[in-house]
């Protein structure tokens, strides 16, 4: 895990770098550069300025988001933000290759990738955001965070928090909007693309491994990695109770009860028992499992014993625990999403000289990534159930999308077979 790879400076030689300085500057030059090349092969035409908005969008990040993530440092660099970076490069740069196998030009996918990337950030932020919304509502609501802090929150996107099927969905839109300008063939282009986006997403998720988001649940494998204090798999841990030797559940706004106790640990020596509904902890009355996180993060931070109280039971004591310099063991599921989607990836690799109608790769892709989603799902615990379904909200997305997929291949395969690409034609 490595969230902070290096800070970019604020200032360069007494120079505001962000915000309506250097980097704006550097920007506008830039932007100017890529619109003059642009005409100089293809002219002022309709293409060449679908580019404007989107470069207009990017100054616009550099002179008013960029100052609001700086920290004393500089600007942050992550780990996650440059492996989003590389998966972005990565799958464009093999869809581009596909295209021009098919005779395409490779420079409409490097337009279609503009058109995709925006859309498809914010849906993914969008996505998360809505899933986590108490937690940012909660910092609206702090003093300490206020609006400003809410809004640093909802844009620091190269810090983690992106949802795979939110940027999928974000995406979507923008290969519609392209395809309705330059009027391509719908199915035909996705197909293009499918494999393309598999290997973005094996990347993207070494991102989320080097963040220490999207963790699994604690296990004792051999493949388990534990991470350092500050990650997210050890603040859910601290938050959860299994520093103390027990748990709760992952749904914040779930009752606040003990679904397990591990044996030999503080817990079970008080005499906590899984099933205890908890009615209070150090004095703090809890209705919600999000009240006792709170509590239980700050016994930890200052090294206090917990004094809980329980239906029908008497107080019981649990004593203070020297902080671990690493989490519990969790399941590598950073690792497992990887290796499952680059295997997805060959798949439709290898599938396609067998493909004879427009829509396969696509919907192979919507028919195996829902299941290998949903199976690693199962080993996380980051993500609460929603809905009442006892499962998690991409689980129920994995299904919806398997049910979409259902349809495609009906659709798909009563059409007459036929390519609207054809692998050597040239364009």
């Amino acid at each position: 895990m490595r969230q902070t790879l290096f800070f970019i400076p604020a200032e360069i030689a007494g120079h505001q770098v962000f915000g309506f300085g250097l980097g704006l500057a550097v920007w506008a030059a830039v932007s100017i550069a890529v619109l003059a090349w642009l005409a100089w092969r293809q002219g002022f035409n309709a293409d060449t300025w679908g580019y404007v908005p989107i470069l207009l969008l990017i100054g616009a990040v550099i002179g008013w988001v960029l100052p609001v993530l700086c920290e004393p440092q500089g600007l942050p660099i992550r780990g996650y933000g440059m492996m989003m970076l590389l998966a972005v490069l990565s799958g464009t740069s093999l869809a581009a290759w596909r295209a021009k196998r098919v005779g395409l030009n490779p420079d409409l996918i490097l337009s279609l990738a503009f058109w995709m990337l925006v859309p498809g950030i914010l849906g993914a932020r969008a996505f998360y955001v809505i899933e986590y919304w108490p937690e940012y509502w909660r910092i609206f609501n702090d003093p300490d965070g206020g609006l400003g802090g809410f809004l640093g929150g909802v844009l620091n996107v190269a810090k983690g928090g992106l949802v795979v099927y939110g940027s999928f969905f974000g995406a979507l839109v923008g290969v519609l909007l392209f395809l309705r300008k330059h009027r391509l063939p719908l199915l035909a282009l996705c197909d293009l693309i499918a494999p393309a986006m598999l290997l973005g997403l094996a990347i993207g998720r070494v991102g989320c491994l080097m963040n220490g988001c999207c963790f699994g649940a604690v296990c004792d494998c051999d493949c388990a990695i534990a991470f350092p204090p500050e990650s997210p798999p050890y603040r859910a841990q601290v938050e959860r109770g299994q520093m103390y030797g027990f748990t709760l559940s992952g749904n914040p706004e779930a009752a606040p009860r003990v679904l397990a106790v591990d044996p030999g640990r503080p817990a079970d020596s008080a005499g906590l028992q899984p099933g205890d509904r908890l009615q209070s902890i150090n004095g703090y009355k809890l209705t919600v499992t999000r009240q006792a996180y709170w509590v239980l993060e700050e016994a930890f931070r200052k090294h206090l014993p917990l004094r809980v109280r329980v239906t029908d039971r008497p107080e019981l004591t649990i004593p203070a625990v020297e902080p671990p310099p690493r989490s519990c063991p969790v399941h590598p599921t950073q690792i497992y999403s990887t290796i499952g989607a680059l295997l997805l990836c060959l798949v439709l690799l290898a599938y396609e000289p067998f493909h004879r109608r427009d829509g396969e790769l696509f919907a192979l892709m919507l028919s195996t990534y829902p299941i290998l989603r949903f199976f690693i799902e199962h080993l996380r615990t980051d993500e609460a159930a929603v809905f009442g379904t006892g499962m998690s909200i991409s689980q129920n997305v994995s299904l919806l999308v398997l049910v979409c997929a259902a349809a495609l291949w009906y659709y798909i395969l009563r059409r007459p077979c036929g390519l609207a690409f054809q692998k050597g034609v040239e364009s």
